[in-house]
């Protein structure tokens, strides 16, 4: 690949390939080539996604820590 494919191309070119073999009209050599290409594109978009997930983590961790040292900081006067 010349570029970096997104989820979202991945995920129409996935959409493509399950459409093309559902359709029943490609030779066995065709739908091998189509059957492999979804599979690297399955792989691609599950990566993505897990790198996605793992970000929403870091993100919500890092808010979290925030949001007590935020009340940490607002409660030092009240004793």
């Amino acid at each position: 690949m010349d570029k970096e494919l997104s989820f979202e191309e991945a995920l129409k070119g996935l959409e493509e390939v399950v459409e093309s073999l559902e359709r029943g009209d490609l030779t066995l050599d065709q739908s091998l080539d189509f059957f492999e290409k979804g599979v690297g594109l399955t792989k691609f978009c599950s990566d993505s996604l897990e790198k996605a997930e793992g970000k929403i983590e870091i993100i919500k961790e890092e808010a979290g820590k925030s949001v007590i040292e935020e009340f940490n900081y607002s409660n030092e006067g009240e004793e």
